[in-house]
């Protein structure tokens, strides 16, 4: 036996209702007011308040970056081979480099050593100079007169250390030499202008 249907409610007048106790969807909008309704009627109705969205005292900030929006680096066979070819250039430059560096240094020490067996030809050769001057026979007979190693006629003397310079017709001097010319007084000058030379 079917239920029987719930008696149906008689729609209300909506025209009793005030407007901002109203629904805002289309359907339950009333209809508008006739024209021939007085304009006092129509402006009664109260807008809906609304609350103003919340303001920022800040100043406006720069957008974020968003890493998703970067482009992803991808590594491609070309670019893993120019990569190498760049490594590769690199390592053999910086070995090059390093081999001239090593070619000056060793010229440098070359020259250095050239310079240096110079200095020590030029030493030996005064150090043989030296040798032969101290093996002369006169060189050792007259260091050992300086200690009285002289030959057996010879009288072994010294001089003092404040002795005076020998007079001009010492013994041994140049003017006393064998061969040199006479020496004359001043007398024996006179003389031989007055009364001249003898015969």
């Amino acid at each position: 036996m079917p239920a029987p249907e719930p008696p149906r409610r008689p729609k209300a007048d909506l025209s009793a209702i005030p407007t901002f106790l109203r629904g805002s969807t289309p359907a339950e909008r009333p209809a508008k007011p006739a024209g021939n309704e007085p304009a006092t009627r129509r402006s009664m109705a109260i807008p809906r308040p609304v609350t103003p969205p919340p303001t920022d005292p800040e100043a406006p900030r720069a957008p974020r970056l968003d890493p998703s929006t970067l482009p992803m680096p991808s590594l491609s066979r070309r670019r893993v081979v120019t990569l190498a070819g760049c490594l590769i250039a690199g390592l053999l430059a910086l070995s090059f480099a390093r081999q001239v560096g090593d070619a000056t240094a060793a010229a440098n020490r070359a020259s250095d050593l050239r310079a240096g067996n110079a200095a020590l030809r030029e030493e030996v050769a005064r150090l043989r100079a030296d040798l032969g001057q101290v093996q002369d026979p006169r060189f050792i007979n007259l260091e050992g007169r300086s200690f009285g190693l002289g030959g057996p006629q010879e009288i072994p003397f010294a001089l003092a250390a404040g002795a005076p310079a020998l007079a001009p017709d010492a013994p041994g001097s140049a003017s006393v030499r064998l061969g040199a010319p006479p020496q004359r007084s001043p007398i024996d000058a006179w003389l031989e202008v007055l009364f001249g030379g003898g015969a």
